[in-house]
């Protein structure tokens, strides 16, 4: 199970959890692993160095010249309370060209985004300069955001070639920078791991401490040139942070010279576009990827074959006292979400199968052991204030198709409120041709378009059979 957390700090904080297969932390509370910045005159304070000592203080010379490079062109990004001041959220950026440009996190800017009458922003320099800040473009789907200050002038970082074209060699040693938990500029260093695998969403595998508060800042080569912009961290690992690739923000750069978002009807409007496009492609390439049928006792149930998806088994057969039915179940769910705000996140699909079977319950006892496995699961936030009230259907299918068995579908949906067309839509199956055992079969989608998830669900109950 990954557990990430996105790297900006929030005034209060707060877990939002995600279905199954991904836990998201935004702004919690959590403790604040030391970060050095390496210098050199520290080192040399030691008498006497062994080699190794020797080695690390060579590496760490190197970290205190990228660093002195970078420092002025590093930005403090803070959401404010239109009418107090009030700080919201704080996050990183950096500058990017000479006319003012700088970049950030879409999580770091998305208040500001969704509700640009009650928030602005601000940005802070090293040298405790200040100044507001104008949204121009976003990239939702990769997390994200070029900004405008208030002066030009800057110096400012510049794109790594081979970043991009995809040809950073894995090992390569970078250095991430940011304010973490409004500490104070710091300076991380890491390693290139290359893009992660089974994610729908390209990111990079950074092996560096990333904190909260450091979401938007760069990563750079030794030379200064830019590889990626921080994004999140792993909780549940060490030193296992994520990276958005450089390219992405290479592609929004050219975006946001060429058009800007000149309202914040404008912003709104582009938010739901890119967000019907993503899930109309995530949709496509999860339904081109195709399905494979896995076993179940008798049954045959459908696991879909996307590389992005990650399966966990479980059962209770060595359960203490012994079961009075056996459950064998799976569950699979996909890596990729996008952060909307923070109590809006969308993208997630899950799959599970549940092959129960009595083991001494009678026909009426294994019925009422069914019952507590045949519930609707959770897609997406619930919250009222985001969705509609769930609307249910509940069929019976297959009833007289000789290769299949009888089956009772219950079929629910949400509307999202702020995001016309978007809808959370659940599924579950469960089999009904023997009084002694069962399958039971769930979808889970967030943020989809009916069509899609019509057509998703269809395929995916057609796809529950009996076992030759």
């Amino acid at each position: 199970m990954l557990a990430l957390q996105r790297n900006t700090a929030r005034r209060k904080g707060g877990i939002f959890r995600l279905p199954a297969a991904m836990r998201i932390i935004y702004g919690a509370r959590i403790s604040i692993a030391t970060i050095v910045v390496w210098a050199a005159a520290s080192l040399a304070a030691h008498a006497q160095t062994t080699p190794a000592e020797a080695g690390a203080g060579a590496v760490s010379s190197l970290a205190e010249g990228v660093y002195a490079k970078a420092r002025p062109r590093l930005l403090q990004v803070r959401t404010l309370l239109g009418t107090d001041g009030s700080q919201t959220s704080l996050g990183s950026g950096f500058m990017i060209d000479g006319e003012g440009l700088a970049f950030t996190n879409f999580h770091v800017v998305s208040q500001f985004a969704l509700q640009p009458t009650t928030y602005r922003m601000e940005y802070v320099a090293p040298d405790g300069s200040r100044g507001l800040l104008r949204l121009l473009a976003i990239d939702v789907t990769n997390d994200l955001a070029v900004v405008q200050l208030d002066r030009r002038g800057s110096p400012f970082f510049e794109f790594d070639p081979r970043a991009l074209t995809g040809t950073v060699p894995k090992g390569q040693r970078l250095y991430a920078m940011g304010n973490p938990l409004d500490l104070g500029f710091t300076i991380v260093e890491g390693t290139y791991n290359s893009l992660v695998e089974k994610s729908y969403q390209e990111r990079i595998h950074f092996t560096g401490a990333l904190n909260a508060g450091m979401s938007g800042g760069p990563a750079v080569t030794a030379d200064g040139g830019i590889v990626g912009v921080n994004v999140a961290k792993e909780i549940d690992g060490d030193l296992v942070s994520f990276l958005v690739p450089a390219r992405f923000a290479k592609a929004l750069l050219d975006r946001a010279r060429r058009a800007s978002l000149a309202t914040g009807e404008a912003t709104r409007k582009e938010i739901d576009r890119q967000l019907i496009e993503w899930q109309h492609g995530q949709m496509k390439a999860l339904t081109d990827a195709g399905f494979r049928n896995a076993v179940f006792g008798p049954y045959t149930a459908p696991e879909t074959a996307a590389p992005w998806f990650t399966c966990w088994s479980q059962t209770n057969a060595d359960a203490v006292p012994k079961p009075r039915a056996l459950v064998n179940s799976t569950d699979c769910s996909n890596k990729t979400w996008l952060f909307i705000s923070d109590s809006l996140q969308t993208g997630s699909i899950e799959i599970s199968h549940s092959h129960i079977k009595s083991v001494d319950l009678n026909a009426f006892q294994f019925s009422v052991f069914l019952s507590k496995y045949f519930t609707v699961p959770r897609a997406g936030t619930r919250s009222r204030e985001h969705v509609t009230r769930s609307q249910c259907v509940e069929d019976f299918v297959f009833a007289n198709e000789p290769q299949r068995p009888e089956l009772r579908v219950v079929w629910c949906a949400r509307a999202l409120r702020e995001y016309e067309g978007l809808y959370n839509v659940s599924l579950v199956a469960v089999t009904r041709d023997s009084d002694a055992q069962a399958l039971v079969s769930k979808l889970a989608m967030s943020a989809v378009s009916y069509e899609n998830a019509l057509a998703l669900g269809q395929r995916f109950v057609a796809g529950i059979g009996v076992g030759k």
